[in-house]
């Protein structure tokens, strides 16, 4: 068994001491030791493999919701929208486009890999691109999205098809179901694939509170968005039919059972206090993505909020067709920016949000048992940053603000699955 160890001149993990001068030892896919380096290399004996790297060693970063697949659609990310409704009108011109999604998803984790991620809440439509976290070893769920279905079709196939196109996506990772959003499903529909995943031990995951356009289609049935769908031949789903249900989309969706400890959000921006106390209620994870709901001229979420009153985020980049890269550590620059503009000014931000892109996104996903920290016994999923400051705090400083948009190393499971070529040759040597 080969013994590894990096060394880095800072280490960060949340929950943990930062440490000057750290290293870690990976045996067999696991972390094996962590500490001040000259312990950890005199413990890794005289055998071990060394690398040593300039920057910040850190978990690797876990992106909660991503959309891989569509990676050669960023024509539609770089631009800037007025709303949702001529963001999806841009998105639908390119989509029906014949394209190699497996490729555009295999290009997307190859750049997540990049990044510094190591982990993924991917949202698979298109069964080509279902491959591809499997393909490139990232760890994480891949949710086959469920969505346009009516109750009275799928009441004749609906559960049997989903069941099928659950199945056939390659495992590892492990897979999930994302039923899309309130407006693109039933409601017995959305209320039926809640009860699937538990029957099936899977989780949900839900793109949700995104626009104010959903907001009015849940609660009465009416603008845009409630048009856009009846002139596409949905006006029998029950909320278009009876003009809402007079709830916002949090509360509508805990009346359908979908919002459980293993159920986690994306963007939930138009969400009251009422909200924020059901989804903490409900022990439900919200990824907050807001570089991609600038890009659709989105308002930003209540991040100061969230952090104040203690709710479960995790960060997401959502895709290239709606943001600029696949770096967290972009979007958390992005949620540092906000939180101060709304008022947060707590010296834990940097903190909160660095464990929001790491443990915050491993617990979306129920993978907080092993991934998203350094700690003997982990996964041994890291990556290393490039930074200029040399002391811990000014380390994790740097990360949070300056957003690197790229790792020096990602090792996924022990394995180096991406490392700045020149960095990785001169690095490497023995104890």
């Amino acid at each position: 068994m080969t013994v590894v160890v990096h060394r880095a001149p800072v280490v960060l993990s949340p929950g943990s001491p930062p440490l000057t001068d750290g290293a870690v030892t990976i045996a067999d896919g696991r972390i094996r030791d962590v500490g001040p380096a000259d312990e950890v290399l005199a413990a890794a004996g005289p055998d071990a493999e060394l690398h040593e790297w300039d920057g910040a060693l850190t978990p690797g970063l876990v992106n909660a919701h991503t959309h891989l697949q569509y990676s050669d659609m960023a024509a539609v990310g770089l631009a800037e929208h007025t709303g949702f409704e001529a963001w999806m009108s841009a998105f639908m011109e390119l989509y029906p486009v014949p394209r190699d999604w497996g490729a555009s998803a295999a290009a997307g984790a190859a750049l997540a890999l990049r990044s510094g991620t190591t982990a993924v809440a991917e949202i698979v439509t298109d069964a080509a691109a279902g491959s591809a976290v499997h393909d490139a070893g990232l760890h994480g769920i891949a949710f086959w999205e469920v969505l346009g279905w009516t109750e009275r079709a799928w009441a004749e196939n609906g559960e049997r098809t989903v069941r099928a196109e659950l199945a056939a996506l390659p495992t590892p990772p492990a897979t999930g179901l994302s039923p899309h959003a309130i407006y693109s499903l039933d409601t017995a529909v959305l209320r039926d694939l809640s009860r699937l995943a538990r029957t099936l031990g899977v989780r949900q995951h839900i793109h949700a509170a995104e626009s104010a356009w959903e907001d009015a289609y849940v609660r009465s049935g009416t603008g845009d968005l409630a048009e856009r769908w009846r002139a596409n031949g949905r006006g029998e789903f029950t909320l278009l039919r009876d003009g809402g249900v007079g709830t916002g989309v949090i509360r509508y969706l805990d009346d359908l059972g979908a919002l459980t400890p293993t159920t986690h959000l994306a963007h939930g921006i138009y969400v009251d206090a009422d909200d924020r106390a059901l989804l903490r209620a409900r022990g439900v994870s919200v990824a907050l993505c807001p570089r991609s709901n600038a890009v659709i001229g989105l308002d930003p979420p209540p991040v100061a909020a969230y952090l104040r009153e203690g709710n479960a985020i995790a960060v997401g980049t959502d895709s290239l067709s709606s943001s600029p890269s696949l770096s967290p550590w972009q979007d958390v620059a992005a949620l540092a920016d906000i939180a101060r503009a709304q008022g947060y000014a707590d010296d834990d931000l940097h903190a909160r949000l660095f464990a929001a892109a790491t443990t915050g996104g491993a617990r979306a996903l129920g993978l907080d048992a092993d991934t998203g920290v350094l700690r003997a016994g982990a996964r041994a999923d890291l990556a290393v940053f490039p930074v200029a400051s040399a002391t811990p705090r000014d380390a994790l400083a740097e990360l949070v603000e300056d957003g690197p948009a790229e790792a020096s190393l990602t090792v996924v499971g022990g394995r180096v699955r991406w490392a700045t070529t020149a960095d990785h040759e001169r690095t490497t040597a023995h104890v």
